[in-house]
């Protein structure tokens, strides 16, 4: 597999929630293949239509924004730089993940006190940041039709992404742009998937993904926090 761009993940361990995820987005990073959805009641569109936006990237919350290797630097170091890390940091228990409307789509947020997860997000930033190929021209311009304030300005130009360490909030996103479809989805999939959800919410592995030529995320590696 060609790798287009490389990011740190948080991706399910396998087991239910991980295939539910796999099945409510279509698509498996773990094994590189589209999933068929599941049944439920109560949708207002298609599921394929719901969730064809995030679908690329399976289910996951992000800790370190998808990013092109910059010159002088290589996959292999990447990895050994990332699993090295991960030594250094320890779990994180979260009090829980709640579903929630984010402006107009819907995603899992984290219920409680997320301060010590946006830290071991922060480090992850700063001490692979010199993997990162600076952003271009036209990726910046894109991140700024979504009219950011001057708190995200910064972050976009030193670190090639809005929303990071102040502005980070972590979430799993589950749908696209639903608008007034959203509280009636969150109401469809609610009673799967939150009985999948373990309370508290134990952050212990962080994976190293890479997207393909297609646009579509696989799983590189997955690392174990044992810090």
């Amino acid at each position: 597999m060609k790798v287009q761009r490389y990011g740190i993940f948080f991706t399910p361990r396998p087991g239910a929630l991980a295939e539910f995820g796999a099945a409510w987005l279509g698509w498996s990073p773990v094994t590189g293949l589209p999933v068929e959805h599941p049944k439920i009641e109560g949708l207002t569109q298609p599921l394929s239509e719901i969730t064809a936006t995030p679908r690329k990237y399976g289910l996951h919350g992000t800790i370190k924004p998808p990013f092109a290797l910059a010159k002088g630097t290589n996959a292999d170091a990447l990895r050994r730089t990332f699993d090295a890390l991960c030594t250094t940091q320890a779990p994180v228990s979260l009090d829980g993940l709640q579903l929630t409307r984010l402006g107009s789509f819907i995603a899992l947020t984290v219920d409680g006190d997320q301060t010590p997860l946006a830290e071991v997000a922060g480090t992850f930033l700063r001490e692979l940041d010199v993997f990162r190929a600076a952003p271009s021209q036209a990726e910046l311009s894109r991140r700024r039709k979504a009219t950011l304030s001057p708190r995200q300005e910064a972050p976009l130009t030193q670190w090639g992404y809005p929303y990071v360490l102040d502005e980070f909030r972590f979430h799993l996103t589950l749908s696209g742009q639903l608008g007034a479809d959203a509280m009636p989805t969150i109401s469809a999939l609610a009673p799967h998937l939150m009985p999948l959800l373990d309370r508290p919410f134990v952050i212990d592995t962080l994976t190293l993904v890479g997207e393909d030529e297609n646009g579509m995320f696989h799983e590189v590696h997955r690392q174990a926090l044992t810090g």
